[in-house]
């Protein structure tokens, strides 16, 4: 008789004991667990876990769907296996390459088609997609040491898989089986095909959008929101990656250990400023008009950094940037918006004195003197320490906010007057051609490093506020970003495998009794796939310097 060991499920609060190496799927069926959605996967232990883990120990198990976040991201990635399994078995011949989020879905490319074809392809493998779902196929995960891996990537002509593991050394890693084909992932797929029910595949600019559910209505699509703009910042920076050849993590890890991270920092460094000229010059060529610069962008995209270098680069072009913060013109305490918890709102507009914000921009404008709001955090009211202040007429306000783009800030200006900058840090590079790295994750360790560094906040406490802040941008920033006159994409070719160091320390203090400790372990999982990269070499204007330290403007 086998020993006996105590589960304690979080779904129904129940304490059982079960014989040891007994599966998740098999306490699911005792216990009769039911979710919302089909069970994806568990969470063991604050461990995220497939459901053919067999416990040896006492664990505390609490099942996920994918309306949680890491069922969420189970889905997606067996989703594309399930085109990678349809591409293959249509087009043996044929590579695929899933390249980034836009749209509400994943954009996706296949070498040797020319546009005109992508319609009928994109219908002929949704077909093969959804056999493939109606046949149910388990997906198989093998662990096989990393000599072993690396010959099935030849053999399937994934040669960014094969750089990855040349330069992360390790001695096993998994290999995915969907039938006969097989791939890396970084991170679990469900349990089998049948399990992903929602999706669409269809021809977008040259490749295909793969449509995706909604995560709040899971048994709907996400509708195809046109992001045009985004598309080719996207597109600029693929092809700035294809010209340095760093299209993947693997050729970053190979341009390190070839002793080149000294020039990827400089050449990155150069297209930044590059990038940040041109916008300087646009706006100088509309200087006649253009007396407004509004920035924006999601939590930690650098917009601050960026408005500095942009001011020098505007005085370069031979004008007077008036850099202005939204933040001095919040409502007095007392007069904030709260939200539906009674807590105070201070991301909604209308926490912002919009009134206050046009007379002073509208009397300076007109030449009058203006006395400057401050803003106390502490005492929750503004103030105003300093003289009248006035412009010339080189004058250009530069003004940096999560609202930057919303019509209503600056509705009662002409259109003709502002110029509109989206700043985010759009992550291009890939962990290979199948496993893209969300540009959020870049975000996030960013945040991580600046919090710890310069708000005394742990990774915990940055990882419990994440969603919060998504939320916010989802509200707030990303519906606006269309608005712009021009986007900047913020992210550094070379940034994560400096942000590596200063990362893991910090995401190693998050505990493994915590919730989120399966987040911490995935970006810790992340982070090992690059090669340290040296930072002595990034200038001290560079936007990574306001996450790490040696920044040569004052915040």
């Amino acid at each position: 008789m086998r020993k006996s060991i105590e589960i304690i499920c979080l779904n129904n609060n129940s304490t059982k004991n079960y014989p040891l190496g007994t599966s998740l799927m098999e306490i699911i069926k005792d216990q009769n667990i039911k979710l919302d959605y089909p069970i994806l996967a568990a969470l063991v232990n604050n461990e995220i876990e497939e459901l053919n883990y067999e416990i040896f120990k006492p664990k505390t198990i609490e099942f996920i769907d994918l309306t949680h976040k890491d069922g969420w991201r189970m889905y997606i990635r067996s989703l594309f296996f399930i085109l990678i399994k349809a591409v293959k078995d249509l087009y043996p011949d044929k590579n695929l390459k899933i390249e980034h989020s836009i749209s509400k879905g994943y954009y996706c490319e296949i070498n040797g088609f020319n546009n005109g074809d992508m319609l009928q392809v994109a219908s002929d493998i949704e077909n093969r997609m959804r056999k493939i779902i109606a046949d149910n196929i388990p997906f198989k995960r093998n662990e096989v040491l990393v000599e072993k891996a690396i010959e099935i990537f030849k053999n399937n002509n994934f040669e960014e898989k094969i750089l990855l593991f040349q330069t992360c050394p390790q001695f096993y890693t998994s290999v995915y089986y969907l039938d006969k084909c097989a791939d890396y992932f970084y991170g679990y797929l469900v349990p089998s095909t049948g399990y992903i029910t929602v999706f669409d595949l269809v021809s977008y600019y040259d490749g295909m959008l793969l449509r995706i559910p909604n995560p709040k209505q899971p048994d709907e699509l996400q509708p195809i929101i046109e992001q045009n703009k985004m598309f080719e910042i996207f597109r600029e920076f693929k092809t700035w990656g294809d010209i340095i050849g760093v299209g993947s993590i693997g050729n970053i890890n190979k341009q390190v250990i070839e002793g080149n991270s000294g020039e990827l920092i400089k050449i990155s460094e150069a297209l930044h400023e590059k990038k940040i000229a041109q916008i300087a010059d646009m706006i100088s060529q509309r200087k006649d008009k253009v007396k407004i610069v509004l920035i924006s962008g999601p939590s930690a995209s650098g917009k601050t950094t960026f408005s500095k270098r942009l001011s020098i680069q505007l005085k370069v072009a031979g004008l007077k940037p008036f850099q202005l913060s939204l933040d001095n013109y919040f409502v007095n305490r007392e007069d904030t918006p709260k939200d539906e918890n009674g807590e105070y709102n201070f991301e909604v507009l209308e926490a912002l004195d919009l009134d206050l914000l046009y007379n002073n921009l509208h009397d300076l404008l007109e030449g009058k003197a203006v006395k400057m709001p401050k803003f106390d955090f502490h005492a929750g009211k503004k103030y105003f320490p300093d003289a009248p202040i006035t412009i010339s007429k080189d004058t250009i306000f530069v003004i940096e906010g999560i609202h930057g783009l919303n019509p209503k800030l600056m509705k009662r200006f002409t259109d003709d007057m502002k110029f509109k900058i989206y700043v985010s840090a759009l992550t291009q590079v890939g962990i290979d051609h199948h496993n893209r790295i969300p540009t959020t994750d870049n975000r996030m360790l960013r945040r991580i490093v600046r919090d710890y560094q310069y708000r005394n906040y742990s990774a915990l406490d940055t990882i419990r506020r994440w969603s919060s802040i998504r939320e916010g941008e989802d509200k707030y920033i990303f519906p606006f970003q269309e608005e712009c006159d021009v986007m900047f994409n913020s992210a550094l070719f070379y940034e994560l495998g400096v942000i590596k160091k200063h990362a893991e320390p910090i995401l190693k203090q998050v505990h493994p009794i915590e919730k989120e400790y399966a987040e911490a372990k995935r970006l810790l999982k992340f982070l090992s796939y690059f090669q340290d990269i040296p930072e002595d070499e990034i200038p001290p204007t560079s936007i990574l310097r306001e996450f790490l330290s040696g920044s040569s403007f004052k915040y």
